[in-house]
């Protein structure tokens, strides 16, 4: 860091030699956005490109615009076309149609091919550098086309199997290419149930897929059989990290790309949404409050009261939420057994609720004196506790069908809920049995 703050190049260069891409990308991702344009010069050409699909989608638009278009052009000439295409995606338009222009037919054909498919596709992925052979040829002829090759690409156990219309047949494991009979044609030993998945499949099918089965690499075929391409290990590590970084940050309203030294106003106006969201839920819950003014006049100690039941809510719910939106994205809930966890959420909370009532009922007792209070209290909570499981069940499962991300707006939602449903069960019947 010495070397950085008086930016010693010298020192810095010998330094960038020895990172990875993803080293030199965290590294650009720790120092403050006006810095890492001058960092630039400093990066090894030959990794420039990595470091840009490394980065962060906001780190990386901080950083390009300190750099011409022909410095963006020349580190991603050498990207697979899945990573070009996500430059394009997300740099800005003119910079992308510079990327655009400078690629020949069969590069540009390629980067259109990749844009084609959804944004949050298995396409988007995909790489179109695994090896095929036919399976009407011998190993021996396999062998000799590999020892032709220079090298054979990254988290490469087996070799596509294709017909002469390049249609996906199987997939031909190294191991039984290197110990079988050179002689034997590669139909004979290839596994025909070699796994494959649609380039529009999801990215989050395709992660608990690679969980699941703990594949290295999969085929990519589309409708009519035909190889596209390859997922490797690789990308879905970058998914599922994106994934858990989604549902941690998404629980309090950032965005999974959020730039911890972005400039101060970009940060701010990305935030200033939810946190005007949770204003007008905290002005909701206020309001309901207010409703019951009158109440809380006569009787001062439901004030003081008062918050315990929303929080026991809120964590109730949250407890809920969480489990279920972990499950959602684990793909380990579906309509099958949805109603035997609303069942068990619901004998839960109302363990929880009667448990509870008692304790908070009898300290009540002893604070105020006064057992119309505490059979207040423990009643609002068993009420509260039971709506508050309930929401954090139903709430992700109603965003996920109509199409809201639960992981971004549950919280706030159920928040609200457990709030207002929290002051209206006990003021209500503070109301109705101590008036």
């Amino acid at each position: 860091m010495e070397a950085l703050a008086d930016f010693d190049k010298e020192v810095l260069l010998g330094l960038f030699a020895d990172l990875e891409a993803a080293e030199i990308a965290r590294l650009l991702e720790s120092i403050p956005d006006s810095q890492r344009g001058q960092l630039w010069s400093v990066i090894p050409q030959d990794r420039n490109g990595d470091v840009l699909v490394e980065l962060g989608e906001v780190a990386r638009l901080s950083l390009v615009k300190y750099l011409e278009h022909e410095q963006v052009v020349e580190a991603v000439s050498n990207l697979e076309s899945n990573d070009l295409a996500e430059m394009v995606d997300t740099l800005p338009d003119d910079v992308g149609e510079a990327i655009r222009q400078s690629l020949d037919y069969h590069g540009l054909r390629g980067l259109e091919a990749t844009l084609a498919f959804p944004e949050d596709s298995v396409g988007r992925v995909m790489e179109t550098d695994a090896i095929a052979v036919r399976s009407d040829i011998t190993l021996e002829t396999v062998l000799r086309f590999l020892r032709n090759r220079e090298s054979i690409p990254d988290h490469t156990p087996s070799l596509m199997v294709i017909d002469r219309q390049r249609v996906f047949q199987g997939v031909l494991h190294l191991s039984d290419l290197l110990t079988h009979n050179p002689s034997v044609l590669v139909e004979e030993v290839m596994d025909k149930d070699g796994l494959f998945i649609a380039p529009n499949a999801s990215q989050h099918d395709l992660a608990i897929m690679f969980r699941d089965l703990d594949l290295i690499s999969i085929a990519v075929v589309d409708e009519d059989g035909v190889l596209l391409g390859r997922v490797t290990l690789d990308d879905m590590v970058d998914i599922l990290h994106e994934e858990a970084d989604h549902q941690i940050l998404g629980a309090v309203g950032l965005d999974e790309e959020e730039d911890l030294f972005s400039p101060i106003l970009s940060s701010a106006k990305r935030r200033l949404f939810w946190l005007g969201i949770n204003l007008a839920t905290a002005f909701l819950a206020a309001w309901v409050i207010g409703l019951f003014e009158a109440t809380l006049q006569q009787i001062v100690a439901l004030a003081v009261l008062m918050p315990i039941v929303a929080s026991m809510g809120g964590i109730a719910g949250g407890q809920t939420l969480t489990l279920m939106i972990r499950g959602l994205a684990t793909g380990k809930i579906s309509s099958a057994n949805s109603k035997w966890l609303a069942y068990k959420e619901i004998t839960i909370s109302a363990i929880s609720g009667v448990t509870w009532a008692i304790v908070v009922g009898i300290v009540s007792y002893f604070w105020f004196s006064d057992i119309r209070i505490s059979m207040v209290l423990a009643a609002s909570m068993i009420v509260n506790l039971l709506i508050a499981s309930l929401s954090g069940f139903g709430i992700p499962m109603l965003m996920k069908k109509v199409g809201i991300d639960p992981a971004l707006a549950g919280g706030v939602v159920l928040t609200t809920v457990t709030d207002v449903i929290g002051f209206v069960s006990f003021l209500g019947l503070a109301t109705m049995f101590l008036l």
